[in-house]
C-alpha cells in the first residue's frame, strides 16, 4: 500500500489546477448558471481565481498531511484515515463529472475527473487489499468522508473570508 500514498496529494494538485486555471473563465463567460441554479451563485459568487486558490491550498493541507505521515508512520488507523481521504477525492470526481452531465456543459475539472476516477478507483481497490476492513478501519474512514465534506464547506467559507477581507477582488 505504500506505493500508492504519495499519489493522493499528486492525484488532488493534478485534478485541482485545472479547476484553479478554468475558475475565472468560467464563471465570467458562463453567468447564465447563475440565473438557472443560484446555489452556484451563493457558492461561488465574489470569488477570484486567487482566493478559490486559497480554499484549494487549504484544501491540499490534509491530503499532502495525512499521505506523508502515513507514508513515514505507516500503521492501521493512518491508513483508514488516508483511505477515507481517498474515498473523498474519488467520490468528489464522480460529482464533478455528474454536475457536468446534469448542466449538459464542460466545467472546469471534467477532464481530470475523468481521468482521475478510474485511476482512484483502481488505486482504492488494490488499497483496500491491504486494509482489515474492521469496525475501527470503517468507523475511520466514515469519519474521514464525512470530515472531509466539511473541510470542503470550511474551504468554501475561508475563500470567501478572504474574498471579504482583501484587495484580491
Amino acid at each position: 500500500m505504500r506505493e500508492y500514498l504519495l499519489l493522493l496529494p499528486i492525484i488532488f494538485i493534478f485534478h485541482d489546477m485545472e479547476e484553479i486555471i478554468g475558475f475565472d473563465w468560467f464563471f465570467k463567460t458562463k453567468t447564465d448558471l447563475f440565473e438557472r441554479f443560484p446555489r452556484l451563485n451563493k457558492i461561488y459568487n465574489g470569488l477570484t481565481t486567487s482566493t478559490f486558490a486559497a480554499a484549494v491550498y487549504e484544501e491540499f493541507i490534509p491530503f499532502f498531511g495525512i499521505s506523508i505521515l502515513t507514508y513515514y508512520f505507516p500503521s492501521k488507523i493512518l491508513y483508514a484515515v488516508w483511505f477515507g481521504i481517498f474515498l473523498s477525492l474519488t467520490g468528489h470526481f464522480a460529482v464533478h463529472l455528474i454536475l457536468s452531465i446534469y448542466i449538459k456543459r464542460y466545467i472546469p475539472c471534467v477532464i481530470t475527473s475523468s481521468i482521475c476516477l478510474p485511476i482512484s478507483i483502481l488505486i482504492l481497490i488494490k488499497s483496500s487489499c491491504y486494509l482489515s476492513f474492521d469496525i475501527l478501519t470503517v468507523t475511520c474512514i466514515i469519519i474521514l468522508v464525512i470530515a472531509m465534506i466539511v473541510n470542503l464547506k470550511l474551504a468554501h467559507g475561508f475563500a470567501h473570508f478572504i474574498s471579504r477581507r482583501t484587495d484580491f477582488n
